[in-house]
C-alpha cells in the first residue's frame, strides 16, 4: 500500500503532550513522565504503522522525553552533581508546555470572538468552533489525537483472525473516500467506529482511516464529539458546496 498523508492536518508534539496530560487528568506541573512518555511513543508507533509523514519535531520530543525519563529513574546517589543542581529534569518541558498552553488559549479565544455565535459553538478555551447539526445538541470539534485514540481502540477490538487475514489489495483510499462521502449524502452523521464494522483485514482498516484523514485534509468533513474524549462522529463540512467524489 503506497499512500502517505502529510501531517499538515496534525498539530505538533506539544499539542500531543497537552492532549495526553488532559486525557490522563494529571497536573501539568507534576507530569508522570514515565507513563506519558510510554503513551507518547505509542502514538508515534501508530503514526509509523499508518505510514504517515511524521515531522522531525515529533522525533526530537520523543528523544527529550526518554532522556527525562531515564534521568528520573536514576537512584538519587547516581545522579551527577551538575544535574542535581539543575533541579527537576521536567522543569524546562513544563515551562514550554505552560507557555504553549497560554498561547493556544489566547488564540482560541480570538477564534471564538470571530465566530458567529448564532451558528457556531466552541469548547471552552481549547477547541475551535464547529457548526451545530440541526435538531441535535451542540457538538465540539475533536482533535486529530482524539481520532488516533479512537482508531487505536478499534485496532485492539478487531478479532485476531480479521486483523491478520491476508487478502489481495483490492481497496484504495479513493474508493473509501467515495464510500464515506456517499454515505454522508444520505445521513447527517456517521459514527467513526461504524466505518470499520465490515472491514475484512488490517489493510482495509488502515485504508479506511487514511481516507478519513484525507477527507479532513481536504476540509470535506469535520470530526466531532458530544463531550471531550467522547465517541467520534463524522459530519460533512457545511461550507462544502458539492461532494468531493462524484
Amino acid at each position: 500500500m503506497k499512500y502517505k498523508v502529510k501531517l499538515e492536518i496534525f498539530e505538533g508534539p506539544l499539542d500531543l503532550l497537552l492532549y495526553l496530560i488532559k486525557k490522563n487528568e494529571v497536573d501539568i506541573c507534576d507530569i508522570p513522565i514515565s507513563a506519558i512518555t510510554d503513551q507518547y511513543l505509542e502514538y508515534l508507533e501508530m503514526m509509523k504503522m499508518l505510514d504517515l509523514d511524521i515531522a522531525g519535531e515529533f522525533i526530537v520530543m520523543a528523544a527529550t522525553l526518554m532522556q527525562i525519563k531515564s534521568r528520573m529513574l536514576l537512584p538519587p546517589d547516581e545522579v551527577p552533581e551538575e544535574e542535581m543542581e539543575e533541579g527537576d529534569p521536567r522543569s524546562e518541558l513544563v515551562k514550554k508546555l505552560l507557555e504553549y498552553k497560554k498561547f493556544k488559549e489566547a488564540a482560541d479565544r480570538l477564534a471564538a470572538i470571530e465566530a458567529t455565535t448564532s451558528q457556531q459553538y466552541t469548547r471552552k478555551t481549547e477547541e475551535r468552533p464547529v457548526p451545530e447539526i440541526e435538531g441535535e445538541n451542540a457538538f465540539f470539534e475533536a482533535s486529530i489525537f482524539d481520532l488516533l485514540t479512537a482508531f487505536s481502540k478499534i485496532l485492539k477490538e478487531v478479532p485476531r483472525e480479521t486483523f491478520y487475514k491476508v487478502v489481495k489489495d483490492k481497496f484504495t483510499v479513493s474508493d473509501k473516500i467515495h464510500d464515506i462521502v456517499h454515505t454522508l449524502v444520505n445521513e447527517p452523521k456517521i459514527y467513526f467506529s461504524r466505518l470499520f464494522k465490515a472491514a475484512e483485514s488490517k489493510i482495509e482498516i488502515i485504508v479506511i482511516f487514511l481516507a478519513v484523514l484525507e477527507l479532513i485534509r481536504m476540509k470535506e468533513i469535520i470530526i466531532v464529539q458530544q463531550e471531550p474524549f467522547g465517541e467520534i462522529e463524522i459530519i460533512r463540512n457545511p461550507d462544502v458546496v458539492k461532494p468531493a467524489v462524484q
